[in-house]
């Protein structure tokens, strides 16, 4: 009996460590805690420029004071950017569905951006009808690329075949610079719902 009764207490005192380290079973994953942290308190993110697929500039924040929906590629990626890509094209049509493309902007931003030349971007920009206006592909400059992955928690680790193991969202960022929100590419409605509050 004493062994059963100090068996359930170890199960109890183990259940409640991983309701304590999970948020309350909320976050199985670092990804899926760094978005609930991001969702309860948005973050700054460092303001940084960008060259975009028709060698224009841009910034994040967005100088135009739209709300950026961001997502970090890199343009030979043969199968999550691709698949993104494709979400990103149906996100576009949702943006605008939804009244918000003069308030919003979409951004895949490179995050190999030695490689991602202005061609290769406006090429895979072409691949998946990015229209320059609404979405665009750009990339920083290599020496923020650290600090921009860090602000938006984004992985991105080589694989030795010349591609990289990261991780694929849409980050929702305000026009004053914080990240709001963060979802799976494919999330529309939920994308749409953070970019409303974001507007507000």
């Amino acid at each position: 009996m004493q062994a059963l009764l100090a068996s359930l207490l170890v199960v109890a005192a183990g259940g409640g460590l991983l309701w304590q380290a999970t948020d309350g079973g909320q976050a199985l994953t670092a990804e899926s805690a760094r978005r609930l942290a991001v969702q309860r308190a948005p973050q700054p993110v460092s303001p940084f420029a960008l060259e975009t697929m028709s060698g224009a500039s841009a910034t994040i924040p967005d100088a135009r004071g739209k709300v950026a929906l961001v997502e970090f590629i890199y343009t030979t990626c043969p199968t999550l950017c691709q698949s993104a890509g494709a979400d990103m094209f149906r996100l576009g049509n949702r943006v605008r569905e939804a009244g918000l493309a003069d308030r919003v902007t979409l951004m895949s931003v490179s995050f190999d951006p030695e490689f991602d030349t202005v061609e290769r971007m406006k090429s895979y920009g072409e691949r998946h009808d990015a229209d320059g206006a609404l979405w665009t592909i750009a990339r920083p400059r290599p020496d923020v690329l650290p600090q921009i992955l860090s602000d938006f928690g984004v992985i991105a680790i080589p694989d030795r075949m010349g591609g990289y193991t990261h991780n694929v969202a849409v980050h929702v960022v305000t026009a004053d610079g914080r990240l709001a929100a963060i979802h799976d590419t494919g999330d529309f409605e939920g994308i749409i719902a953070a970019a409303r509050q974001a507007l507000r």
